[in-house]
């Protein structure tokens, strides 16, 4: 029928339509409000915007041109100064010239020809240099470097090279039988090429140098960098200190980086401000920023004003440095900054303690401001949480939740997932017992971004971006208390937030802490409890010197254990002694748990006292158990705890010999963002796990996180971690290994991410292999000619094929000069605490091309826990070029270097004198990398070793059985060149047969590269020379 066919085929012809869309678009989830209380909050108290609040950001800098961080929604400067304490940004400008005819020879030898219009009263110039790229961010610099190579280099490069190709190509096919005088003129044509592709392959960009003036107009400081690089000052920006005008540059229209100065010391130092990475103007931007025409992209808090204070160092790649950290407390304090926001932080060995955490205890406590911070990216495992935000007392620390809302706005994820913490925020407890993570907020946004990024604003996830979200919620919150005239400490502040946060159920305490921070509950918990005569007041409470009870390790747990527990009222810095004499308070203790046995009440006056509480883990099954002791004023129950005392057990499991040291778990079911942990006693003996878990589902691949951390006294979790991020396919399977501490509990953690979508069940084993070597760390005298080890198997058959692999040679070096001095006005704290430095040189010939990293055995690893509040090295060449910076994280920073002369200046920072002058004679190491490793040869006798025959090949050692094994020394041949007397060589000793075994004497962590590699044994060999 004619008609059905063309019925039938207007059907086949016509084009699939999609569905209509939605014309609204989910704001609200792109800078999360609304889960905060902070959306409620605003809309029925629009003025108490955070105006009147100044936020101090410690991060990498804020740039003024981005969006929404020009103005306040009141008018007022957004950013009220923006600091560098780093140093990255000083320059030099000691150096005071006149002009002659109008014009000034700069440092970098171009003619400044200084404009007409300029005021300079005493006609006195301090000229300076600088190079571009120790300001330029480091994506920054390798975009500039990219584009100079493309756009310049390049096109003029290839020319020439075709040129001449081409030339000696017309020479060699006119001239067969060459002359003298021709064959030099041949010469001459090929040395013309090789020079070319020479050229070509060390091309070497440099970067931009700028000329910098400093002069003062007779009523403030003003500078101008010659951004031109010709000497045309004209058409450079002239600047005042950003906090005198606001006044802002760029360092060009390809570069987009805006810069502001400030000038130190008389016009001798001048500083140039640009921010090291996009992170800060993103951290700024959540807590504060504001947009007029577009108020759905508003920060959090759009009336707070910003005090900018870059403490990422861009010299070291934006790291932070106690120089920095002091710097910007000092800072912080002079412009008496409300709240701090720092979304950094580092493991730590030991919690609470240290030069820079005890600066920031003092501003908290002796000043009133309120320190927020990041809880740390390094979950799940518990006792994750970084300093300071994790571990430092009067420091509060922020977890990371992601609700549906940013699901659907930030991540663009097909459906809706229930709210949960993000599987990387870190987890308490801290080390020494401290729930480690006081609230939680909204981990994720889209915000604004440095215009040097080429964007306007990016999508960042984080503890960093959930800190200055809540830090902007507590800026409401003073916002309101001013406008009203009710008076605040940093222990009400507190108080209100932890006692009104709201929990999300499925997500555990150690991951959310209190709960989600709510700012309109907050608001009202404060105005009503205004008036109690405790508001003011914190309290101490220690067991010991620890912040809590943390029993993991089953020996704590065999029978019940007291804990004198002592608690101790904290008044305001400027607290009347009226006060302090009528303090009297009625105290109720309650916990939930029946494992706990404790007083019932306590009357506490301006006094520590002190209670005993029985902990009886007895009966309690496998896995991690929290409670707190809570603290009640009978006066006021309803105001929630006045202090509270977090109790963590965590009982491991006992692996036995009769299950082969395995656990097997065949069907373990998992939703999106699931965590299954396990605490596992390390058998006696072993020395490292293995883990193989596969997938059950054939429909459905997903992403899981394995971690596992042991603790150990004063030693950071990263010292005994794995971590590993897979993606297990449908029906796939994944092994992996990692070395362990026998005798200590293990946190095995199989984690589902967050955003994977769809359910899975898995199957996954945990096996447990041991084998020992004595010694521990093998050193191999020289002199000895053979040295021998013994390899024990603890636990099972194990194939054990020794390989020792020396990796580098290590030379250490003595200063050659050491000088101390004062510091500055930068430098000093509040009641004229000064601040010394010493400065240590040293010196090294490099015989060859090569990659070196430079350490400090005495002061590395330690950065917040430190008793020095910095380090920094500079490594710089024969010409007194810088090649690279370095810091308590070593490492970090692995250099590659030319042949030659070169010198490190150490400066070390102490606040007394006569500590630093204890470190003059302070030794530091060069470790030179050994291109292609070096292998000494193992035998497993003697006589096989004394005449060097019949290597060790791979033996199998049931349990409990011992192999010597004997090791030769190092030909002289080998050692490496310009090794000599006093250098040694180190690498790893590896044991295990299996791949996995060898794996797991190489695993580290991979998120961060400041984690050591952890090898079965510690090679050092001694050289014969």
């Amino acid at each position: 029928r004619p008609g059905a066919r063309a019925v039938r085929a207007s059907l086949l012809l016509s084009p699939v339509m999609a569905a209509y869309p939605d014309d609204s678009f989910p704001y609200q989830g792109l800078l999360p409000k609304k889960e905060t209380g902070a959306a409620s909050f605003l809309s029925r108290y629009p003025e108490y915007d955070g105006r009147g609040i100044l936020i101090a950001i410690l991060d990498t800098g804020v740039d003024p041109g981005a969006q929404g961080l020009q103005v306040t929604s009141d008018g007022k400067p957004k950013i009220i100064d923006i600091i560098d304490t780093t140093g990255s940004g000083d320059v030099n400008t000691s150096t005071i010239l006149k002009p002659k005819d109008g014009k000034i020879t700069g440092i970098s030898g171009r003619t400044l020809k200084i404009p007409e219009n300029w005021i300079n009263p005493s006609e006195n110039y301090h000229v300076g240099l600088k190079n571009g790229y120790e300001i330029f961010p480091k994506t920054l610099r390798e975009r500039i470097q990219k584009e100079k190579r493309e756009k310049v280099w390049d096109p003029v490069h290839r020319n020439c090279l075709a040129e001449a190709c081409r030339k000696l190509d017309e020479f060699d096919s006119t001239h067969t039988s060459l002359s003298q005088a021709e064959k030099i003129e041949r010469e001459e044509l090929q040395t013309q090429v090789e020079m070319l592709n020479s050229m070509e392959k060390k091309y070497c960009d440099s970067g931009p140098s700028y000329d910098c003036l400093v002069w003062h107009d007779g009523e403030t400081w003003r500078a101008c960098v010659d951004t031109s690089e010709l000497g045309d000052l004209s058409n450079c920006s002239v600047l005042r200190n950003y906090s005198v005008a606001q006044e802002y540059a760029s360092l060009g229209l390809s570069e987009m980086l805006n810069y502001s100065i400030n000038v130190y010391d008389e016009g001798n130092t001048l500083c140039i401000v640009a921010s090291g990475g996009a992170h800060g103007t993103h951290v700024a931007s959540i807590a504060a920023g504001f947009f007029p025409d577009d108020p759905e992209r508003n920060g959090v808090a759009p009336g707070a004003q910003i005090l900018a204070v870059k403490i990422g160092d861009t010299r070291l790649s934006t790291m932070e440095t106690g120089t920095g950290l002091i710097r910007a407390m000092i800072e912080t304090i002079k412009y008496k900054c409300d709240l701090v926001n720092y979304s950094y932080g580092e493991a730590t060995h030991w919690p609470n303690a240290g030069c820079i955490c005890e600066v920031i205890n003092d501003a908290v406590l002796k000043h009133n401001v309120i320190y927020v911070s990041s809880a740390g990216n390094n979950g799940p495992c518990l006792s994750t949480v970084g300093c300071p935000g994790g571990t430092t007392s009067s420091v509060i620390g922020v977890g990371a939740y992601v609700s549906p809302d940013m699901m659907v706005s930030e991540y663009s994820l097909r459906e809706k997932l229930p709210a949960n913490q993000y599987t990387w925020s870190s987890r308490g407890p801290c080390a020494d017992g401290a729930l480690g993570v006081s609230i939680s907020a909204p981990g994720g946004a889209i915000a604004s971004v440095p215009n040097w990024t080429l964007r306007g604003t990016q999508l960042m996830n984080g503890t960093s971006m959930s800190s200055p979200n809540a830090c902007g919620g507590i800026a409401l919150l003073l916002s309101g208390l001013k406008a009203n005239g009710i008076g605040y400490s940093v222990h009400f502040i507190r108080r209100a937030l932890e006692n009104t946060a709201m929990k999300i159920e499925d997500i555990e305490v150690f991951a959310q802490g209190h709960g989600i921070i709510q700012v309109d509950k907050a608001y009202e918990y404060l105005v009503q409890n205004s008036f109690m005569p405790t508001r003011n007041l914190g309290f101490n409470v220690f067991v010991g010197n620890q912040r809590g009870i943390y029993l993991r390790d089953l020996h704590n747990q065999t029978s019940p254990s007291d804990h004198g527990v002592a608690i101790e009222p904290v008044f305001p810095e400027h607290a009347v002694n009226s006060e302090r004499i009528s303090l009297q308070l009625h105290i109720a203790l309650t916990c939930n748990a029946s494992w706990i046995n404790c007083p019932s009440h306590l009357e506490l006056m301006n006094q520590c006292r002190h209670i005993n509480i029985r902990v009886n883990p007895s009966g309690l099954p496998e896995g991690v158990h929290f409670t707190e002791v809570c603290g009640y004023d009978t006066t006021a129950p309803d105001a929630g705890p006045l202090f509270r005392l977090p109790i963590t057990i965590t009982v491991p499991l006992r692996v036995h010999e009769t299950t082969g040291y395995e656990i097997v778990h065949s069907d373990v079911h998992f939703k999106p963002g699931q965590i299954t942990r396990h605490f596992l006693e390390v058998p006696c003996g072993a020395t490292w796990a293995e883990v193989t878990i596969s997938s059950l589902s054939s429909d459905v691949s997903s992403k899981f996180v394995l971690h596992a951390v042991q603790l150990e006294k004063q030693k950071a979790y990263r010292t005994n971690e794995f971590y590993k991020f897979i993606s297990l396919l449908e029906k796939g399977s994944c092994s992996e290994a990692f070395p362990v501490l026998h005798g200590k509990t293990l946190e095995f953690c199989i984690a589902r991410w967050w955003a994977s979508l769809g359910d899975v069940s898995v199957k996954y084993t945990i096996s447990f292999h041991g084998i020992l070597c004595t010694p521990s760390q093998l050193h191999i005298n020289a002199a000895d000619g053979i040295t021998r080890f013994d390899v024990l198997s603890t636990m099972k058959y194990e194939e054990v094929a020794p390989l020792i692999s020396l990796k580098c040679w290590i030379q250490s070096l003595r200063p050659i000069s050491a000088k101390t001095r004062p510091l500055g006005p930068r430098d000093t704290l509040p009641n004229n605490r000064q601040f010394y430095e010493i400065i240590l040189m040293y010196s090294f010939h490099q015989t060859k091309n090569g990659e070196v990293t430079v350490s400090c055995p005495l002061l590395c690893e330690l950065l917040y826990e430190s008793e020095y509040d910095s380090q920094l090295w500079m490594l710089f060449d024969q010409n007194k070029k810088l090649m690279g910076s370095g810091d308590a994280y070593p490492h970090q920073y692995a250099l590659k270097l030319d042949k030659g002369d070169y010198t490190i200046r150490l400066q070390v920072r102490h606040e007394q004198l006569s500590e630093l002058e204890r470190l003059k004679d302070l030794p530091i190491i060069v470790s030179h990398r050994i291109p292609n490793s070096l292998n000494l040869d193992v035998y497993d006798n003697h006589g096989n070793a004394l005449i060097g025959k019949k290597k060790s090949n791979t033996l199998t050692l049931p349990s409990g059985c011992t192999q010597p094994f004997f090791v030769t020394s190092l030909p002289d041949d080998k050692i490496p060149k310009g090794a000599g007397p006093g250098c040694f060589l180190s690498g790893t000793l590896t044991l295990a047969k299996s791949e996995l075994g060898k794996k797991a004497g190489q695993a580290a962590s991979k998120r961060q590269g400041k984690f050591k590699k952890v090898p079965h044994a510690c090679i050092i060999a001694q050289l014969r020379r």
